[in-house]
């Protein structure tokens, strides 16, 4: 087979070491590093003064990050490739035929890099992923938080839209606190709530015994530390977003996409559509593309890839919020597909178009413009009239179709 990089090196990483074998016209050189920072810088190093241009490795959970960082600043091209794509024969593994055989597929051209954006995004990326966990938390302890006042008859829930909401919030805490009489509880109620009054009274009084307000307590003061280490990471990301604003608000005019789902959407993908060939790569990326699965000309499985798992629930989520809305061209896809394929498959057949319409509007620099809920209506319009006078003339009717002026 043809050399495409006279001088590369294959990594075989791991948390604990990592085995290099570098290939050049001198032939074979294999050695295994730690992976303390020393022991890295000496691995760099080693590449340096050998000349490697190339370097491949696996994506090994996050083992493979700071490798990656002590390279990405030198005259290397350094590649993070699939584990799928680089099996090596089985029966026949250990650590340094593993890099070996990574250093020969980079050497004729033969692997494929993984999408590795900038280290700023990388960074942003982090913050986001990380307030997204939180926000996660933030919900699993509310259901804690929920489970604790059904077991103490308590049912706030059924009464208010949101245990957490402000006048939900000051009666909980007045409870935790020690406070057992109904009525004093319902009056913390504020606004429309006020008009509820008779139902919070039934729905306070309940038997909660000394440690179910000791978890109460302790529930309530978790849900505020973790509201305010969110506040805290929406700050940052804001201050971090500041030159990507034009794209924040060009992706925030889609229906179903609020600013924290574009937020998601634009640290996963960047906002420079160039690496992506087309918006089918961009979706193949994310793992929103039917699956290709067909063996003697019969298909098989039509099953979405594994994708970018982030940038997937979040367009996810976006698509679900976007089937509410009146009059979108969303909502009529959403419910056109739900009808014959089920609300799974149209929530990730309109999570594709929402990724779709993004690739365009950043590729193109252009702005949201819906196509409204009667779009498929004017597709079709022709064969919705054909069959519809079959129908009525299938009853007995004669039917004389003539478009109004």
């Amino acid at each position: 087979m043809e050399v495409l990089y006279e001088r590369c090196c294959g990594l075989d990483v791991h948390k604990k070491s990592v085995t290099a074998c570098f290939l050049g016209p001198e032939g074979k050189e294999t050695r295994s590093f730690r992976t303390m920072t020393r022991d890295l810088l000496e691995l760099a190093g080693w590449l340096v003064e050998r000349g490697c241009t190339h370097v491949a490795m696996e994506s090994s959970g996050v083992y493979w990050k700071p490798i990656f960082n002590l390279l990405e600043g030198l005259e290397m091209t350094v590649w993070v490739v699939n584990a799928r794509d680089v099996q090596n024969v089985p029966g026949r593994k250990t650590d340094m035929k593993d890099a070996e055989w990574l250093a020969t597929l980079l050497r004729h051209g033969l692997l494929r890099p993984s999408y590795i954006p900038d280290r700023p995004q990388r960074e942003l990326r982090e913050l986001v992923r990380y307030r997204r966990s939180l926000i996660e938390e933030r919900a699993r302890e509310v259901s804690r938080l929920q489970k604790v006042l059904e077991g103490a008859n308590i049912k706030l829930g059924d009464v208010v839209s949101d245990v957490m909401g402000k006048s939900a919030r000051a009666m909980l805490e007045e409870l935790a606190a020690g406070e057992t009489d109904p009525a004093r509880l319902a009056e913390r109620a504020q606004g429309r709530l006020q008009a509820k009054r008779e139902d919070l009274v039934e729905a306070l009084r309940g038997l909660m015994g000394p440690h179910q307000r000791e978890l109460l307590a302790m529930q309530l003061e978790h849900i505020g530390f973790l509201e305010a280490q969110i506040e805290k990471l929406d700050r940052a990301i804001a201050e971090r977003m500041r030159p990507f604003e034009a794209a924040l608000e060009a992706v925030d005019e889609i229906p179903g996409v609020g600013r924290r789902t574009a937020e998601e959407v634009l640290v996963e993908t960047g906002t420079d559509m160039g690496v992506f060939p087309t918006a089918a790569h961009l979706a193949s990326w994310a793992g929103l593309c039917p699956g290709n699965h067909e063996s003697a000309g019969k298909r098989m499985s039509g099953r979405t890839r594994k994708g970018n798992p982030y940038l997937r629930r979040a367009l996810v989520e976006a698509a679900r919020a976007a089937s509410h809305t009146k009059g979108t061209y969303l909502a009529a896809q959403y419910h056109r597909l739900a009808a014959r394929r089920g609300a799974k498959r149209a929530a990730v057949a309109v999570a594709h178009t929402i990724l779709v319409i993004i690739y365009h509007l950043l590729k193109h620099g252009t702005r949201y413009r819906d196509l409204g809920a009667d779009y498929f209506e004017r597709l079709n319009e022709q064969t919705i009239v054909r069959r519809s006078v079959q129908r009525l003339e299938a009853l007995g009717y004669r039917v004389t179709v003539e478009k109004a002026a």
